[in-house]
């Protein structure tokens, strides 16, 4: 994410995350880019196209903030309740499958303090 010219996109990316919507889309054209936006759907009517695309915006979202994403931040962007974490766990493995995510301390054994962030960072 480089906003230079003010484009917003990463204003476009919060407001998604906060009224809990689908991350955009970016489909890269020969001369164009263009960008889907999408209405909100439930965590169960997502994809994993959407849920993984979501988790890896997140991260980056995060990274550009100067903080870094978790089990707790993810389950607050798709609205999971505490007690269902594992949702949020399977999210982020399918992103790190992916290759969108990376843990940013790989070498800890702990996956409650796990940090994430996006595969550039």
């Amino acid at each position: 994410i480089c906003e230079e010219r003010g484009s917003g996109i990463d204003k476009v990316i919060f407001q998604c995350e906060y009224y809990q919507l689908p991350a955009p889309k970016f489909i890269e054209g020969e001369n164009f880019t263009r960008i889907i936006l999408y209405s909100y759907k439930t965590l169960r009517q997502m994809n994993k196209d959407d849920k993984t695309r979501a988790c890896y915006m997140h991260a980056a979202l995060k990274y550009v903030s100067g903080e870094n994403m978790t089990n707790q931040t993810l389950r607050e962007r798709f609205g999971i309740e505490e007690r269902n974490y594992s949702i949020a766990s399977r999210i982020i493995a399918m992103t790190i499958q992916e290759k969108l995510i990376k843990d940013l301390d790989p070498e800890s054994n702990s996956k409650k303090h796990a940090k994430y962030g996006p595969y550039w960072a």
